[in-house]
């Protein structure tokens, strides 16, 4: 008889109607990779950061009928990875461990259990590592797993910042927005990539994400051929009176308003729609882009259910199991943890 495989996505997760919100964000704030301070400490500061964000946060939500779309998105994922692996000769179970919403990572456990679950491919959505995603996600199921008494030691699939379906798939969409829009990359226009930002205090402890960030715009400006592209990376998302990586997202659409530069953005962290794209970018960093006089703003999609990323996603889960790295894997070219290394993922969970 064959092995039973199951495949878990990982992803942060986010408020299914208006009374989650305070709930979520209290369930990100407590989380220690999060808030890095004793636990009765911590938990009262993310109580009290909760309380003091609700209602914006909820007005956020508001503009998007009340939920966040990143669960659907992520089901969507789920469904054609499940397809494609089929395609590929691999009967896949593939579930969803949110982070800090429902299906919470005990959730994707207890099905996996139900269905007599062999092997188990543990899957962020997160191409570049960092301790605040990644490890914080495997760390939470591996606890879950624990408390559940499920016995399957999984794989990770770990981080693709490289990984040549994921980056020429962001190639494919900037070039489609850029001949939707007749603009010549080569022209008048700055292609700005931002993700999610991160505080200072985090990159100075080690996380090697800005590095993997960077290696993804290398490697997805290769894909696109263009050799006098403006490009610059930039950082979205600040919360807090900490010190965050920079340079942030709204300082630089400001920036190419002075350029006289119009923009194409990307959201090169992300691989699916919720509110940081839907509401930040599309509608906040848009309004901003016209207050600074850009000459136009044009944003990318997420990649979603594109049939290259879903390939990449059905590929990492192969070489996984096969406890191999993909041809052409990704080693850190920085001396940075990478946890393209699994003795460095592991670290990265221990913190």
């Amino acid at each position: 008889m064959s092995e039973r495989v199951g495949v878990v996505l990982m992803n942060l997760g986010g408020p299914d109607s208006p009374a989650a919100v305070e709930p979520f964000l209290y369930n990100l704030f407590r989380d220690p990779a999060i808030i890095r301070l004793p636990w009765g400490l911590r938990h009262f500061v993310a109580w009290m950061i909760s309380r003091r964000r609700a209602p914006l946060a909820q007005d956020i939500y508001a503009r998007l009928g009340g939920r966040s779309p990143i669960l659907p998105e992520t089901e969507a994922q789920a469904q054609a990875l499940e397809a494609r692996l089929k395609e590929l000769g691999m009967e896949a179970r593939c579930v969803i461990a949110m982070r800090y919403w429902q299906p919470f990572a005990a959730d994707s456990v207890t099905a996996l259990k139900a269905e007599g679950i062999d092997r188990v491919v543990l899957l962020p959505l997160y191409p570049q590592f960092s301790t605040t995603t990644t490890a914080s996600s495997v760390k939470d199921w591996l606890s879950a797993a624990n408390q559940l008494n499920f016995k399957v030691n999984p794989v990770v699939a770990g981080c693709y910042p490289r990984d040549p379906h994921f980056t020429k798939a962001y190639a494919d969409r900037i070039r489609a927005a850029a001949e939707a829009e007749h603009i010549d990359l080569n022209g008048s226009v700055r292609l700005l990539f931002s993700a999610h930002g991160l505080p200072e205090r985090i990159v100075a402890a080690g996380d090697p994400y800005p590095a993997q960030i960077e290696a993804s715009v290398h490697a997805i400006v290769e894909s696109l051929g263009c050799p006098d592209l403006d490009v610059q990376i930039c950082y979205q998302s600040r919360v807090g009176p900490m010190t965050w990586i920079g340079p942030s997202t709204d300082d630089e659409i400001a920036r190419a308003g002075k350029d006289g530069k119009g923009i194409i953005l990307v959201p090169v962290s992300f691989v699916s729609e919720h509110s940081e794209t839907l509401v930040e970018l599309d509608i906040e960093y848009r309004d901003l882009a016209a207050k600074q006089a850009v000459p136009f703003y044009v944003r990318v999609p997420a990649l979603g259910i594109m049939p290259k990323f879903i390939e990449g996603l059905a590929r990492q889960v192969i070489a996984a199991l096969d406890r191999r790295l993909p041809e052409n894997a990704w080693r850190c070219p920085t001396d940075m943890a990478c946890a393209c290394r699994e003795s460095d993922l592991r670290s990265g969970i221990r913190q």
